[in-house]
């Protein structure tokens, strides 16, 4: 049986991070250890600032400085390969039995991996919600807010419309 990648984070030296990343995907490139490594990622952010001349310049900033993540199948093998790059401090969370990956869940609020979210209903829509004291409540979508993971719904309660905030996940179209 196969084990399956996980998220690690590597601990570099000061302005390393550029060229730690290069340097693990030109090893795992010559090696082929493409399906134990199998991505390098430096978590960026796009930030806008205005000048005192109220000129706006755009740029690219590290959202963890001297950190790059991996995904990797962790072994012995490919271990050596990232302690072994040049500017390379260590594996964040280290102990005896090797280092510690991040759960699902701090890959996702730490913007290393984004989650797609498919929605296949819109505005107007009929749907049924799935959870929470509104459960089995119908009503109709009044907005759709993807990124930040909302939807309005009008719901009848007691004879009066009502707009109550639900995620996106909360909720499903009924079928036509």
């Amino acid at each position: 049986m196969a084990e399956t990648a996980r998220w690690y984070v590597v601990q570099t030296y000061s302005g390393y991070e550029n060229t730690v990343k290069a340097t693990i995907e030109k090893t795992v490139q010559s090696r082929q250890l493409q399906d134990q490594i199998q991505v390098i990622t430096i978590p960026m952010e796009t930030v806008t600032e205005i000048t005192d001349a109220g000129v706006s310049k755009t740029y690219d900033r590290k959202l963890y400085p001297s950190y790059v993540f991996v995904k990797m199948v962790y072994s012995d093998d490919t271990w050596h390969v990232i302690r072994s790059v040049r500017g390379v401090a260590g594996f964040v969370g280290a102990s005896g039995d090797g280092p510690i990956p991040l759960t699902e869940d701090e890959v996702y609020e730490m913007g290393v991996e984004k989650r797609e979210i498919v929605v296949n209903y819109a505005v107007g829509d009929t749907v049924r919600i799935l959870d929470g004291p509104f459960s089995s409540f119908t009503g109709t979508v009044e907005s759709i807010e993807v990124e930040k993971n909302s939807v309005s719904v009008v719901v009848t309660m007691f004879g009066r419309e009502t707009s109550v905030e639900f995620e996106l996940d909360q909720v499903e179209v009924i079928s036509q």
